[in-house]
């Protein structure tokens, strides 16, 4: 949308105005930053709505096409406006209402507003009309999320932990309670997805985890919930109502399977289950439209998002690159005594595998044959034995030293990393470097039993797993043992450190970007959310289970770092607080490790590119002398444009391309935080 050196985005489909499927709602870059746009189809025109000098990450559009957006401060507590599409005066949402960090809005289709605000630990709910004072419905003790009004505005929806026994709680809007749906014990977790837009009946759109499955299923208040055995799936799904009247109950369900999306249409009055065709690779998001439209946000590896509909609608261009990425893209799949660990791997134009040695693409091992595939390298600790592993294919004679490898580590755990352009990605194999994305066990889109699989423990269950894909790669001659990093942002900045720690004989360097670095610090001074998360994963609380945490802690481990490790850390993370990243780098001095470290004067999740450039260069070039400068190969690196997907929320950054050293240690760029799904509760 600007000329600036950089450009950022929301990976998300533009919101639509429902009376007017042609005035519509997206975020986009603004001078390296990300604002909130009104986007009309018919002219193809956009309209910038906010400038704020943070950003803004959170916006969506209303039946009456008002462009609503979170307007928060530093630390990302603030409150909902709203302005006409057209252009007017800014408009609070409702008057009255305290500031809190962003837990859901609903607007009815008379105009009858539903705030979720969070203040610490607790939850509170607002209604109103829209401009005029509210008044508070309900306020809970615990983190939840407002997910949904019914279009006659006579319930609400609210969504908690979905493994607890208040998983979602229906509400009249005097906040008397009409239902407390249960995610715990045999019940199955438990998910709100919305109302349908129809003020004809009242029903909610569910998700039930059940016999390691995740079924549709829906509430009425005449019914109590119904599941729909026929749709069930063996990995997570998300679903939305159509909109159009004689798509009456009918239902658009994204499945993420082994790191690809797929799309279905579900009519629950005839149980009938339609594949709904889409190209390979992935679906960052999908929203089924008035008149039969369908938009989706396409992309894969090679190629970065592209919005599409398939009725021809004009919809907002992405501050993306064009074309096809450099690099061969493949698939990979490690043993472990759970299955076989699904990796991403990237590799420099001209390092693929030998010809006649293509990698397989989803192994169907038996459990004994995996358990006994486990590598030496595995047995020792982490260690190298005098000889490296044998497992997988062995390196083709006459074959040039492969690149320096670096496993990219995706945070959560409760997410994954698909086959879907990555801008960290391409900026490193367009430096010469492969890329070893890894589906850890604990990670979604393999189904509920690798999602729950900890064996080892919270950490060291998926170091295990980033220690097995390493060994694989060397023995099937893709990447040097003196030659292997790891980058890990949030939870995956904590595997980072974990795995240095653990197993400190196997990695050359490491860049931990905003991680959790002291399990028990953080735990104290983390969100409400991220504790919620912590007790479900440890058993209970650090008091509770003290060793569970110490085990899992990379700070523990701190004086065993022996790789070079740069640290980046943000003054206003409230999600992975500083004072406890500060407590490891005093432990790392106290050690002797060698280390450096990056401040951002800013939240964990980031609205401004500058930011991600900044930290892509200096992670690039530190990794690049760490290496690759020591084997005599050095050369400069380059950052393409690229982003991050997922470590920031769902922001991505797209850079000119350039190189630099990022000098600097601090960047005084404070933003607010928005939504953050690599950890959620």
């Amino acid at each position: 949308m600007t000329g600036s050196r950089y450009q950022v985005y929301l990976a998300a489909l533009p919101e639509v105005c429902a009376a007017d499927p042609a005035l519509m709602a997206f975020t986009a870059d603004a001078d390296g930053r990300c604002e909130v746009f009104a986007w009309d189809a018919g002219a193809g025109r956009a309209r910038q709505v906010t400038d704020r000098p943070r950003g803004t990450a959170h916006g969506t559009i209303d039946r009456d096409a008002n462009v609503w957006w979170f307007d928060e401060d530093a630390h990302g507590a603030g409150h909902w406006r709203f302005q006409p599409f057209r252009g007017g005066p800014d408009l609070p949402g409702l008057t009255g209402v305290p500031p809190g960090t962003p837990r859901g809005l609903a607007v009815s289709d008379d105009g009858i507003v539903a705030i979720g605000l969070g203040d610490g630990r607790a939850t509170s709910v607002h209604l109103g009309r829209r401009g005029a004072p509210a008044r508070e419905v309900t306020r809970v003790d615990r983190h939840a999320t407002l997910s949904g009004i019914t279009a006659g505005a006579g319930l609400l929806a609210i969504g908690g932990p979905a493994g607890s026994a208040h998983a979602v709680t229906v509400l009249a809007t005097d906040g008397t309670p009409r239902a407390v749906l249960s995610g715990s014990g045999e019940h199955g977790r438990l998910w709100s997805l919305g109302f349908a837009p129809t003020a004809e009946r009242d029903e909610l759109l569910l998700v039930r985890e059940t016999d390691d499955r995740y079924l549709l299923a829906s509430w009425r208040p005449e019914t109590g919930i119904r599941t729909y055995p026929w749709c069930a799936f063996d990995s997570e799904i998300t679903a939305r109502w159509y909109p159009d009247e004689d798509e009456r109950r009918t239902v658009l369900i994204r499945e993420d399977r082994h790191g690809r999306s797929t799309l279905h249409r579900a009519r629950l009055d005839t149980g009938t289950l339609t594949r709904v065709p889409t190209p390979p690779g992935s679906l960052l998001d999908a929203a089924p439209r008035a008149g039969g439209d369908l938009h989706y946000l396409w992309t894969d590896t090679a190629h970065p998002p592209r919005m599409h509909s398939t009725a021809g609608t004009a919809l907002p261009a992405l501050g993306t690159v064009p074309g096809r990425v450099p690099g061969d893209h493949r698939d990979l799949w490690t043993p472990t005594p759970d299955g076989p660990v699904h990796t991403w791997l990237s590799l420099p134009e001209g390092h693929g595998p030998p010809e006649g040695s293509a990698l397989p693409r989803e192994p169907e091992l038996p459990q004994d044959e995996v358990s006994e595939s486990r590598s030496s390298e595995e047995r020792s600790n982490g260690e190298r034995s005098s000889h490296e592993p044998t497992a997988g294919e062995p390196a083709a004679e006459g074959r040039s030293t492969p690149p320096p490898v670096v496993l990219l580590v995706h945070g959560g755990p409760a997410d994954h990393d698909r086959d879907a352009y990555d801008g960290v990605v391409h900026s490193l194999v367009a430096s010469g470097f492969a890329v070893a994305r890894v589906n850890y066990r604990g990670s979604t889109g393999y189904g509920p039993r690798w999602r729950r699989a900890f064996g080892a423990g919270v950490g060291l269950t998926q170091v295990e797993d980033l220690v097995a894909v390493r060994a694989d790669l060397i023995a099937r001659g893709l990447a040097h043992p003196d030659a292997v990093g790891l980058w890990g942002t949030s939870w995956g900045g904590y595997l980072t450190l974990l795995a240095l720690g653990t197993r400190p004989g196997l990695w050359q360097a490491g860049v931990a970007v905003k991680p959790v670095a002291d399990g028990v610090a953080a735990y104290r001074t983390t969100t409400s959310a991220l504790r919620t998360l912590d007790e479900r994963l440890y058993g209970g609380t650090p008091d509770e289970v003290p060793e569970a945490y110490a085990r899992s802690s990379p700070i523990r481990y701190a004086a065993r770092v022996r790789a070079p490790l740069l640290v980046v850390a943000a003054t206003r993370d409230a999600k992975c607080p500083p004072g406890q990243v500060r407590g490891y780098l005093a432990a790392l001095v106290a050690a002797g490790a060698r280390h450096e470290s990056m401040w951002l004067d800013s939240g964990h999740d980031g609205y401004e590119g500058g930011d991600h450039v900044a930290v892509l260069r200096r992670a690039v070039v530190f990794l690049d002398r760490e290496l690759r400068g020591a084997r005599g190969t050095h050369r400069v690196p380059k950052t393409p444009p690229a982003d991050r997907r997922g470590d920031s929320g769902r922001i991505r950054t797209a850079a000119v391309a350039g190189t630099g050293t990022a000098e600097h240690t601090e960047r005084r760029t404070a933003h607010a935080e928005g939504h953050h799904p690599q950890r959620p509760a």
